[in-house]
């Protein structure tokens, strides 16, 4: 079983417009519900690569109640959220037809007591027995103290755990520094860790500082892996055009599954480049075009940097 942690889950809204303009009203097409937040949509890839999935995190309100339905229609995955008072979030993607451009709108997420925070702390510590891997994603929601990730990669560690961590800011920074086994910042969020805008230094950095291994997502241009065993950049065959909502969880989910199953570094990068650009190209936001996937893998280019360490 792989776990999945996403404190600030959500009820993710797709809206589709022929255009979308400011100060306008608009007709809206089609709407896509799904249960939401990045460890759900990372949960969401690897029940559909085969995987059995289990879901923490917190669930509240009505939206709370909506996810965790909904989650119980996803094959593969369980639900083991922690219930809280507040209302679990929404958050809304408007899609513009005519230009394939997203705008996203994230709510903040519920307030988090110390006893609801100190209930998941117990529940997640006794989810990492029969865990594989875990991987930790996304923002903090108000109230959950902001090294709790670094407390969290800590436990994983303890029991045994490799654990992955994909968030930004000042969680980021603490989580580096509790040595979780893989962390998969952005460039810009490698940049705001680091101070540096150059990727493969900035990496470096950051394994100076207590991660095993950096996988960062450079967009279009790929993924750069600076690891203990080698250093590489994978890089897609071409630009897929489409919603870029849920790719980098995609990648998440390519990251540990090839972690699970011991795949060597240039198959876990390939798989994760091509489920990242088939998340891109599929018509509602963190999904996956399986056709695309297939397609893709075979053509994605992984080269070794060999002056890199």
């Amino acid at each position: 079983m792989i776990l999945t942690v996403t404190l600030n889950t959500a009820l993710d809204l797709t809206y589709r417009v022929r255009s979308l303009r400011p100060h306008a009203s608009h007709r809206v097409s089609a709407v896509a519900e799904r249960p939401g937040g990045k460890g759900v949509n990372v949960a969401r890839v690897l029940a559909a690569l085969g995987h059995e999935v289990t879901v923490t995190g917190y669930a509240g309100g009505g939206t709370g109640r909506e996810v965790r339905d909904r989650l119980a229609d996803i094959p593969g995955v369980a639900d083991a959220l922690v219930p809280i008072a507040g209302a679990t979030r929404r958050t809304i993607a408007v899609v513009d037809e005519r230009t394939g451009d997203t705008t996203q709108l994230n709510e903040p997420g519920p307030q988090v007591t110390p006893a609801e925070w100190a209930a998941f702390q117990e529940a997640y510590e006794g989810l990492l027995g029969p865990a594989a891997a875990v991987a930790l994603c996304g923002s903090l929601p108000p109230g959950v103290p902001v090294g709790a990730y670094a407390g969290l990669v800590r436990a994983a560690r303890s029991a045994g755990v490799p654990v992955l961590l994909d968030t930004s800011g000042e969680p980021l920074r603490r989580g580096v520094a509790a040595r979780p086994d893989i962390v998969k910042p952005n460039a810009d969020e490698l940049a705001e860790l680091t101070g540096s805008h150059e990727p493969l230094r900035a990496a470096r950095d950051v394994r100076r500082r207590g991660a095993q291994a950096v996988v960062a997502s450079l967009g279009p241009r790929g993924l750069l892996a600076h690891t203990p065993e080698g250093h590489w950049r994978a890089t897609p065959p071409a630009a897929v055009h489409g919603n870029p909502t849920g790719a980098g969880d995609s990648a998440v989910a390519g990251l540990l599954s090839g972690l699970v199953e011991r795949l060597p570094w240039p198959d876990r990068l390939t798989r994760a480049i091509a489920l990242s650009a088939a998340t891109v190209a599929a018509p509602v936001a963190g999904e996956f075009d399986r056709a695309t996937y297939e397609n893709l893998r075979p053509r994605v280019t992984v080269t070794s940097e060999t002056n890199a360490a």
